[in-house]
């Protein structure tokens, strides 16, 4: 043991001549600008911040609603249940607009926002649930930021990991169930 003993302190005593605190400064500072500037570099943002009305995402086929009481297509954000979503349509990642994709469950802890129905003029109470289990599902992202509120009145904002009640904290995606008529002030 010995040699493993005079190897180690020959290399260390070597480094100690040949480098300074400067240097390492120096080179710690490299470090952190370029860590910094990362965010900056261009990125493709394949999922979008949203779709442009009437346009549906690259890969996505578009759902055709035959219900004419719940109009729209669940796979654009413009859909109008979607008025207070953040995250990925489930409609897009293998659910629906109020199912979760097939190997995941939906999160017992929601988020609840009222979206007006342009069919029949009227508020719905939305519960927006996400679901969770594997990995995030990546499609579709939508930010809607109606009814939000701040975090402090977490049961009406949509930037919590509501997964948290679930088996697995996990975040795939996000459903628009509707709970019920809202009733007018």
């Amino acid at each position: 043991m010995k040699w493993f003993d005079k190897f180690f302190e020959k290399r260390t005593r070597n480094i100690a001549r040949t480098s300074s605190r400067r240097s390492f400064l120096s080179n710690v500072g490299k470090a952190v600008v370029g860590v910094s500037v990362i965010p900056a570099l261009p990125v493709a943002k394949a999922a979008g911040g949203g779709a442009s009305a009437g346009a549906h995402y690259p890969g996505v086929a578009p759902q055709s609603n035959d219900n004419a009481a719940d109009p729209g297509d669940p796979t654009t954000c413009e859909y109008w249940r979607y008025c207070g979503i953040d995250g990925f349509l489930c409609s897009c990642c293998g659910g629906s607009q109020s199912a979760c994709p097939p190997g995941t469950e939906m999160s017992p802890i929601t988020w609840i926002g009222t979206c007006l129905n342009p069919a029949d003029n009227k508020h719905y109470i939305i519960s927006y649930n996400d679901c969770c289990g594997k990995a995030a599902c990546g499609r579709c992202f939508c930010n809607r930021n109606e009814d939000d509120t701040p975090m402090y009145r977490a049961f009406t904002n949509n930037d919590t990991n509501w997964c948290v009640g679930a088996s697995s904290e996990t975040y795939v995606c996000s459903t628009a169930v509707i709970l019920g008529t809202s009733i007018e002030p």
